[in-house]
């Protein structure tokens, strides 16, 4: 059985050969909707970890805002059922 050859591009920007048919380079990541940047004008560093991480515990004091807002709308609703 003879196998035929793939068919295979190639990166416009870093020239690595990968099968047809990938959206990306493997190599350096550039695609048709970035513009094929090079692997230098591409910002992997974009998400900003905090120094802390994990996040520090929290100590329980906090009030969540959607509980604040539930008492707050459940009194707005009262006030309009009592000053009708």
């Amino acid at each position: 059985m003879v196998r035929k050859p793939k068919k295979t591009d190639y990166c416009p920007e870093c020239g690595e050969v990968f099968p047809h048919g990938r959206l990306a380079c493997p190599a350096c990541g550039s695609d048709a909707e970035t513009g094929w940047k090079s692997e230098e004008d591409i910002q992997y560093g974009s998400v900003e970890i905090p120094d802390t991480w994990p996040p520090e515990p929290a100590t329980g004091r906090e009030i969540p805002w959607a509980f604040v807002a539930a008492v707050l709308a459940l009194l707005g609703m009262l006030a309009l059922v009592f000053l009708r």
